[in-house]
């Protein structure tokens, strides 16, 4: 038994925060944001919360997928801004918000979390214990950004993107390979220190610090390496890749990343510069967008690749197969 990517869907809060507004906000323009991130827009939730988006996102992958709720076996939800710390788990909010009863668990893994949940989808099917799961991506991370931060505040954006995961029997279009990796040694490179026990309910700690530099570099020199290692494994080259959909962080880094693996500029799928880092949810987002846009089509090779606080990072090799 396999595991295939069978279907995508997406959802972004209607409201959109352009540069221009935040030039209102904190001490930025358009020019230095859009030099040092290629980011233009993203959305930012009013009313709604982690869940909602992730129920949203998944309503749209059943529809592409032409599924029907009741065949989930199991939910993942990568997450880290879920509705509630620590319980109930938000997979469990969107289960609920679907009218299934399903097990259902969260994954911590921040901008890695969709490639580790689609790891878990993978190895749970492959096991025979389930057939269909629903992994979903989703971030409400304008919640735990700082607006009087120039640095980090005009990175991110909210939004969700969801995915099924079935068994098939067909080889040709399984998921080929999954690499995925951390080294806590950089910890205090991306972290919210006020959110566990550590610090308690700090309130002066709550919010999102990063180190950008420090961040920067590692995450160029990790993702080069683990798109080299899992394209070696798999005796491919960039030539036999389709689409490589990296993490939408900055555009700094994946135009970094493209030229250290040779892949030509137009198979890198770039969304960063209408959502902002969206996080967990950037990838199948961007997968969304080529789908919703008719470029992505059958067979086509897609080359995830990852890295977020932890630091965590992470590789996969996925025939699109909806």
């Amino acid at each position: 038994m396999y595991a295939k990517f069978k279907s995508i869907g997406a959802y972004v809060p209607p409201k959109v925060l352009t540069n221009k507004d935040l030039e209102k906000i904190v001490d930025t323009s358009d020019e230095w944001i859009t030099k040092r991130t290629g980011i233009k827009t993203r959305h930012i939730t009013e009313d709604e919360v982690t869940s909602d988006l992730a129920y949203k996102a998944t309503l749209d992958a059943l529809k592409n997928a032409n599924m029907d709720k009741e065949e989930i076996d199991l939910i993942i939800v990568a997450t880290i801004t879920p509705d509630y710390f620590n319980m109930p788990s938000t997979a469990c909010v969107v289960g609920d918000k679907l009218g299934i009863v399903r097990p259902a668990f969260d994954i911590s893994a921040a901008c890695t979390g969709f490639i580790y949940a689609l790891a878990n989808a993978k190895a749970f099917i492959e096991s025979g214990m389930y057939k269909n799961v629903l992994i979903i991506g989703a971030e409400t991370l304008s919640k735990i950004v700082n607006w009087k931060d120039r640095t980090t505040c005009v990175l991110f954006g909210d939004g969700a993107g969801a995915a099924i995961i079935s068994a098939t029997d067909n080889k040709e279009e399984a998921i080929l390979d999954i690499d995925i990796n951390a080294n806590g040694k950089y910890q205090d490179y991306l972290i919210t220190p006020g959110r566990g026990v550590k610090y308690g309910c700090d309130t002066d700690k709550i919010y999102l610090e990063m180190k950008g530099n420090e961040t920067f570099k590692v995450a160029v020199r990790t993702l080069s390496q683990s798109v080299r290692d899992i394209l070696k494994r798999n005796n491919l080259t960039s030539d036999e890749i389709d689409w490589f959909i990296p993490h939408q962080a900055n555009y700094r880094i994946i135009d970094a990343v493209a030229r250290a693996i040779d892949m030509p500029k137009e198979k890198c799928v770039l969304t960063v510069q209408k959502y902002g880092n969206t996080s967990s949810a950037s990838i199948p987002m961007a997968i969304n967008e080529m789908y919703k846009n008719g470029k992505l089509k059958r067979g086509d090779m897609m080359l995830l690749d990852a890295f977020g606080g932890g630091f965590t990072w992470g590789s996969a090799l996925v025939p699109f197969s909806n």
